[in-house]
């Protein structure tokens, strides 16, 4: 039975046959959507957004939502907030997606080399990535922040470095699973390196979940480097970061207090799309035997 779960997995069918599962679950079509258009909206920045992000006046400072001229009012310093929010969908997305596409790609490379080699490797390889879980990703990315310094560069490398030790794990928890199988056993028996095995045989078969669970931590990502620019260990003012605006914002928290929500709720509605986005894609890729 899980030969023929492979072959599925393997078959061309299999994606259309997820896609069209996908687009039966409303709740994760609508998510798809919304994380769809923030996207767009981060690209088509400089072109939908109605004013320049960085331009301030002090005399109009702190304007409340509805204000002529500023759907969304103003911040501290007089500028946009509908402006900044736009521009900072670019920053916000870009901290969370990135990294955890570098982490992808250094977690499942040590990830599946530890499982399919076994032995002394794995031990060696994995025993390193579990030391790093012995730290919660929040304290883990603060240290690790504060150790390189503030700025979007450093903030990047410090995220990267807490995605790694998971992606790792699962990668590797997925290789072993797969190393066992038949089809693979067979690939050894008639001779084939470990390369071709695991480009030929291995990849197809994990890739899918380990990338899946890859897409469940954009939106920690973005949580956590919303938390380093509030901190001020990520992103530099004058950069409109929806963690940065929190932190800008908060001195108005008792005269405008919604305008100090409005990042945070950009915040959660971009992490809540992801996470639900992703659980309807792990069901639909769910394949009962």
């Amino acid at each position: 039975m899980p030969e023929r779960v492979n072959e599925i997995i393997r078959s061309p069918g299999f994606w259309v046959t997820v896609w069209r599962r996908f687009l039966r679950d409303p709740v994760a079509l609508a998510a798809a959507l919304v994380v769809l258009g923030l996207i767009l909206m981060a690209v088509f920045a400089p072109w939908i957004a109605p004013q320049d992000p960085f331009q301030g006046m002090s005399l109009r400072r702190l304007k409340p939502p509805g204000t002529e001229g500023y759907p969304l009012g103003t911040d501290e310093l007089g500028r946009d907030m509908l402006s900044r929010l736009i521009h900072g969908a670019r920053i916000s997305l870009f901290m969370g997606i990135v990294p955890v596409l570098c982490a992808l790609f250094i977690g499942a490379a040590i990830g599946i080399v530890a499982g399919y080699s076994g032995g002394w490797t794995n031990t060696l390889l994995m025993r390193t990535v579990d030391v790093f879980f012995a730290f919660p990703s929040v304290l883990l990315a603060v240290a690790l922040a504060g150790a390189l310094g503030p700025g979007m560069t450093n903030g990047l490398i410090a995220l990267t470095l807490v995605f790694i030790p998971p992606i790792a794990r699962v990668a590797e928890s997925v290789t072993t699973g797969v190393r066992s199988r038949d089809f693979v056993e067979a690939a050894k028996a008639s001779g084939a390196g470990a390369l071709l095995i695991i480009r030929k045989h291995v990849l197809g078969n994990v890739l899918g979940p380990i990338f899946v669970y890859a897409m469940s931590l954009v939106a920690v990502s973005m949580i956590l480097a919303a938390g380093l620019s509030f901190l001020g260990l990520g992103v530099k003012p004058p950069q409109p970061d929806w963690g940065l605006m929190l932190n800008t914002l908060r001195t108005a928290m008792y005269t405008q207090p919604l305008l100090c929500a409005l990042p945070g709720v950009m915040i959660f509605i971009t992490s809540i799309s992801f996470n639900l986005m992703t659980d309807g894609l792990r069901s639909a890729m769910d394949i009962k035997a």
